[in-house]
């Protein structure tokens, strides 16, 4: 049996707590699949699909939709639904979930998992959640795994179906909306460079997932493509893009050191 986890992370942390699903699946061959290589794969290889993004702005991503409206229809292929999230999971997983299934897949297994904060104004006001996951989380999340090998090892190489299960969103992910992500964009605000800090190194523009930026040779924005996910913000190595409400503070690039020494546990 072959897995494949279609993955979309911008700080680090998503993809981190999907190559640690990966390595303790002991029932599959897993396969990772970061979906900004704006690729489609080839699932027919693939018994299983995993589909895990961060959430932002209490939903997932615009990018997420985009490659799944990309990817042929299925037959019921089963499925898995995971995010990462740093406050709350909003209606992510609820809206994944329902993007997944309208694509053919059978959903049979979903999770939530807490991690740092990649949100730069909330981890510009201290609530940036460093020491997530704890223990508590990593051992639903170690649950979570424990049942997809379950559910590989006496049902799907056995070519067994499994019934669709029921994901569950919890309280806030029932009340919370999504926002849209003109919405997100409007709350970033308008970005600016410091041009004195800004050495054109271009990681901004390679890494922007909505190809909104083009040097020239300082970056130059596009809002009309811009979604306002804070990459270019976060990863610029010498803080020089900044908004109105936020310069030089609030930076989350890389999955931080807790989370690091959680997964290589």
């Amino acid at each position: 049996m072959k897995m494949l986890i279609c993955y979309y992370s911008n700080s680090g942390n998503t993809k981190l707590a999907c190559q640690y699903i990966a390595r303790n699946i002991d029932t599959a061959e897993v396969s990772l699949f970061d979906i900004k290589k704006d690729e489609i794969p080839n699932l027919g290889d693939y018994g299983i699909v995993g589909f895990a993004t961060f959430t932002d702005f209490l939903g997932p991503s615009l990018l997420v939709q985009t490659f799944l409206e990309k990817l042929p229809e299925q037959k019921n292929k089963p499925a898995f639904v995971f995010n990462t999230y740093g406050f709350v999971s909003g209606k992510t997983m609820k809206i994944l979930d329902a993007w997944v299934t309208a694509k053919g897949f059978s959903v049979i297994a979903g999770h939530s998992l807490h991690t740092p904060e990649s949100y730069p104004p909330m981890v510009a006001k201290g609530r940036g959640h460093e020491t997530s996951p704890n223990r508590r989380e990593m051992n639903g999340l170690n649950s979570f795994i424990t049942g997809l090998n379950g559910l590989i090892g006496s049902r799907l190489d056995e070519g067994r179906e499994i019934d669709r299960e029921k994901i569950k969103f919890g309280f806030l992910g029932s009340v919370l909306p999504a926002y849209s992500r003109t919405k997100a964009r409007d709350d970033m605000g308008e970005k600016s460079v410091d041009e004195a800090l800004c050495d054109e190194c271009g990681i901004c523009e390679k890494g922007c997932p909505y190809k909104a930026i083009k040097l020239y040779p300082k970056p130059v924005f596009d809002m009309d493509r811009c979604y306002g996910c804070w990459f270019c913000f976060n990863h610029c190595p010498n803080k020089a893009i900044y908004t109105k409400k936020f310069r030089g503070v609030g930076h989350y690039p890389r999955p931080n050191d807790h989370i690091k020494a959680v997964f290589s546990a």
